[in-house]
């Protein structure tokens, strides 16, 4: 029995230590290295003075490779030519390859940003930053501060820096074309900055949101902000700079001819007193219309009755009058076909007791019959309407009374529609909309206290800061804004105190030194939920 036993146990034992050995594994080779790269020496050493030579290399202690290093670099002044940076792939050497002649007297910095890592787990050694002087000191004053967009909440990081010296050369128009003398990015999410290594001296502080890493301000795509007064190092002052995206300068665009009797005239910038004025003999008869686009900046011009061009180089001139400012268009004519009258719905199928059914055409409307519409509701009972046109942005509305949880079926008879043409709407149109019950929507009362001054613009955003509602107070002695139909979500209330009155949020501009219009945001996010009201109050310092 004893030998029994003994035999079971020692093919057990050898079944077991089989199994053991079979198992697929990977050994686990120790603790993951979580270390950075050393540097061992540098040559020229880094804080260098009297920097003669056009070479840097910079030893560690492992092998290191440049990850994102356009993304990170950042030379301070920048240079004219950019410098060759190596490794390609990997090494235990940073060589510098200066291409530039540098100036006299001159602290440069490199500000690796976390582009240096290890070959292997890629540990990046952050923000190691080589200075050296071509003059008998190293410039060691700072300036610091942050950077905020002036209209959103949250914005792209990172932002670029700028200081400009104000010496002899110096015009306010250097952002445009010149390099800065200093220059550094935001690290975080608070949008921090720290310039280091400065000289002594007078300068002009901006900051840019730029797509080209180029430290040249170009108005179309970047966005600016900038320091009115004079900033003098050393100081102990923090600055806060607000970015924003100029209103372009009035420019006419050349006109487009894409159909006949149709001219599409193409702007820029600010076009509140546009007129456009044909510089031609008007033949009898000779009406026009025009119409604005919203999303885009554009007018339609329409005319009647057609002109006849007998080769493919006839002109129409136009004259554009914008307060001081006078342009001569030419148009070039074509023999072309005259576009039909199109009919889209601009409205979403689920409506709230303020909305009204909105329609677009491509040609002006000149009339819309209320007798050839018909809005019945789900008991199939008719609802009362009347029609609207907004001439401005071409649009046809139809109001009617909306109850909560209904369903509502629209009918357009054949010729609702005229446009500027005489021409009439063919098809019959139906479109079915509903309305949810008003308990499948929340309601936001807002107060404000303390406000510094009237008028305020008080605007409900969404999350991508789209504006959902808006109210406009004019004096303490308002009511509260009231915000109700809310889609559950998350919103911000934001305040634009409107300087000039004029109702909406206006932008600045660098070189007339015109700071935004200031907006403040309420410090917390509104969550706001179904069958929900929530009374908010800001209470301003």
């Amino acid at each position: 029995m004893n030998r029994q036993l003994l035999h079971f146990l020692l093919v057990f034992a050898a079944i077991f230590l089989f199994s053991q050995c079979a198992k697929r594994g990977t050994p686990s080779g120790g603790p993951k290295d979580s270390i950075p790269p050393t540097i061992i020496k540098s040559n020229p050493e880094n804080y260098t003075t009297h920097f003669e030579g056009d070479e840097i290399r910079i030893y560690f202690d492992e092998y290191i490779k440049l990850k994102d290093l356009q993304q990170n670099l950042i030379i301070s002044p920048p240079l004219k030519y950019t410098p060759v940076i190596t490794p390609l792939s990997t090494s235990k050497v940073l060589k510098i390859k200066i291409l530039d002649t540098l100036k006299e007297n001159t602290t440069y910095s490199f500000n690796f940003g976390k582009s240096i890592v290890d070959n292997n787990e890629e540990n990046s050694f952050d923000y190691f930053k080589y200075v050296f002087s071509t003059g008998s000191f190293i410039d060691s004053l700072t300036l610091s501060g942050n950077v905020k967009d002036a209209l959103l909440l949250k914005s792209k990081e990172p932002k670029t820096v700028l200081l400009y010296e104000r010496n002899d050369a110096f015009t306010d128009s250097i952002v445009y074309f010149e390099k800065p003398t200093y220059v550094t990015t935001t690290r975080d999410t608070i949008h921090t900055f720290e310039l280091t290594n400065l000289k002594e001296g007078n300068f002009l502080l901006t900051a840019i949101e730029e797509g080209t890493n180029d430290y040249i301000f170009q108005p179309k795509s970047d966005k600016i902000g900038f320091i009115n007064e004079v900033v003098t190092t050393p100081t102990d002052s923090s600055y806060t700079l607000r970015i924003f995206k100029e209103t372009p300068e009035y420019k006419m665009a050349r006109p487009n001819y894409p159909s006949k009797q149709k001219i599409i005239f193409g702007y820029e910038g600010n076009v509140d007193s546009l007129e456009i004025e044909p510089l031609f003999s008007l033949p009898e008869g000779y009406e026009f219309r025009t119409y604005w686009e919203e999303k885009t900046d554009t007018i339609n011009y329409f005319f009647k009755p057609a002109f006849e061009f007998e080769t493919s180089t006839d002109t129409l001139q136009f004259l554009a009058k914008n307060r001081m400012q006078l342009d001569t268009l030419t148009v070039l004519m074509k023999d072309l076909y005259r576009d039909s009258l199109e009919v889209s719905k601009l409205s979403t199928n689920t409506l709230i007791p303020r909305d009204s059914v909105k329609l677009k055409t491509n040609n002006p409307l000149v009339a819309f019959d209320s007798e050839k519409i018909t809005v019945l509701d789900k008991d199939s009972v008719q609802v009362p309407i009347t029609t609207f046109i907004d001439e401005r942005y071409n649009t046809a509305s139809i109001v009617f009374d909306k109850k909560d949880e209904q369903l509502y079926d629209i009918t357009i008879l054949p010729e609702a529609l005229t446009d500027f043409f005489d021409n009439k709407s063919l098809d019959t149109l139906k479109y079915k909309f509903r309305t949810k019950a008003v308990s499948d929507y929340g309601t936001i009362t807002f107060t404000i206290q303390n406000a510094k001054q009237f008028p305020i613009l008080v605007e409900l955003v969404d999350s991508n800061f789209k504006v959902a509602r808006s109210n406009y107070i004019t004096s303490a002695e308002d009511p509260p804004s009231y915000f109700d139909y809310l889609e559950p979500n998350n919103y911000y209330i934001r305040l634009i105190y409107d300087t000039n009155g004029n109702g909406k949020w206006d932008t600045g501009n660098y070189l007339q030194k015109l700071q935004p219009e200031e907006v403040l945001y309420y410090p917390k996010p509104i969550d706001v939920r179904a069958n929900w009201s929530l009374p908010e109050t800001f209470i301003l310092d």
